[in-house]
């Protein structure tokens, strides 16, 4: 009797553990070089929410081997459920924020990119290394401009993605971090791109973003002064190499959403921004939401959540 129960025993355990394998995210990390293979991985099941079921979570490298730090040099691929013809699957690209610091990392864009997946969105989650982890001045930066660049190699590998219509999205120090790679110039320093082989989205949504850095730091932000390693009269090249608005692009088309009630970033930041883009004749567009804070913006908890879940959503169909 005690034979026979342990091997039913055994036989339970195996079948949960094979359950749990099948529904479980087994999200592999390329390993070797840029052209890499699509990382094995099982379908996203979440039992609590129908709406993302399906999805499936693939992890790429996009440093070649040897370079960087696998532990962060990465971007999470979430793929809509279902079987897609090619380029027929609109793409967004995340960049988290959190000063630019070790504190913040992909996890607070999940719930974005989960939410975008289950509206037939692919979302590229994108990690970088951050002050207290190895990044600063001028490997964040740098981290962030290979991660957007490796989209084409995204699309090669995913054929359903269609890369020519592409949504680049950033929240507070993410958000910077967006408009500056999105809008690079031939005068951008080579260490953030080869001129030839930069991705330009289609279209970039800053929220809550501090797009003005020099008037950042002048009015006593330090984060922007720890990230620059300096001042606006100490590393003047610094800021004039990333400040989004020191780098305006009139053809790329930006959004900037800010909350009127943000403590953090205040709101003259996205305000200076879109006026500065105006002012260039180019195409921005302000949008405030009252009384919001800085983190309602990604906060599932937030009454606004589902609003910019919506907005990026239709910012990737054309209009009718």
């Amino acid at each position: 009797m005690t034979r026979r129960l342990s091997r039913r025993t055994i036989a339970l355990v195996t079948a949960v553990l094979v359950l749990i394998v099948a529904a479980g995210v087994a999200v592999g990390v390329r390993p070797s070089t840029r052209t890499a293979d699509r990382a094995t991985t099982a379908p996203t099941s979440t039992s609590d929410d129908p709406a993302t079921r399906g999805i499936s979570v693939h992890r790429y490298a996009y440093l070649p081997a040897g370079v960087g730090d696998p532990r962060q040099d990465y971007g999470d691929l979430y793929l809509p459920a279902g079987t897609h013809a090619d380029n027929t699957v609109p793409l967004v690209v995340l960049i988290h924020g959190g000063g630019w610091t070790a504190r913040y990392s992909t996890t607070y864009m999940e719930p974005i990119a989960r939410a975008l997946a289950a509206q037939g969105v692919a979302v590229y989650n994108i990690e970088y290394r951050r002050i207290g982890s190895g990044g600063g001045w001028p490997t964040t930066f740098s981290d962030v401009a290979a991660a957007v660049d490796h989209v084409p190699t995204l699309g090669r590998l995913n054929p359903e993605i269609d890369t020519s219509d592409s949504t680049l999205v950033g929240h507070s120090a993410g958000a910077q971090l967006a408009v500056w790679v999105g809008t690079r110039n031939p005068a951008t320093p080579r260490e953030f791109g080869d001129p030839r082989s930069r991705w330009k989205p289609t279209r970039i949504i800053s929220l809550a973003g501090p797009l003005n850095l020099e008037r950042a730091s002048n009015t006593g932000d330090t984060r922007v002064t720890r990230i620059l390693g300096g001042t606006p009269a100490q590393v003047p090249d610094r800021y004039r190499a990333v400040d989004p608005i020191e780098n305006i692009d009139p053809t790329m088309p930006i959004t900037a959403v800010h909350g009127t009630a943000d403590r953090v970033v205040s709101p003259a930041q996205s305000m200076s921004f879109v006026a500065a883009v105006q002012r260039a004749r180019g195409e921005a567009r302000l949008v405030l939401l009252r009384g919001q804070s800085h983190s309602a913006l990604v906060s599932p908890r937030s009454s606004v959540f589902l609003q910019i879940i919506q907005m990026i959503a239709a910012s990737t169909r054309p209009s009718a």
